[in-house]
């Protein structure tokens, strides 16, 4: 199954043609490879790592789905291994809980 149709049938995003946008942009990676081609295939077993909603999803396929299903079906497609902030959120190195200020 196509790594864009797989997004969009386990409800990841809402339609086909934004999922093809989100691969193109070069942020999603199978497997720690980076995905530049919507038609990249997935099978089960792969990992899949992308930045959604300003957060980094981390996602084992399970299963391909057959069809766009309810939301209780598309999550028994793939299995949440982790959720990370995005690296834009983060603040900027040397902020993090410091104040920047003159020394004395």
């Amino acid at each position: 199954m196509r790594i864009d149709r797989f997004l969009h049938c386990i409800r990841l995003v809402k339609s086909r043609t934004l999922a093809q946008a989100l691969v193109e942009e070069g942020h999603i990676r199978l497997d720690g490879k980076r995905v530049l081609r919507p038609s990249e295939p997935v099978r089960p077993g792969q990992v899949i790592a992308l930045p959604l909603r300003g957060t980094i999803r981390i996602l084992r396929v399970t299963a391909l789905p057959a069809r766009r299903g309810p939301p209780a079906e598309a999550q028994c497609h793939f299995e949440e291994l982790g959720l990370s902030p995005a690296i834009d959120a983060a603040p900027p190195h040397g902020l993090a809980g410091e104040q920047q200020g003159s020394f004395s």
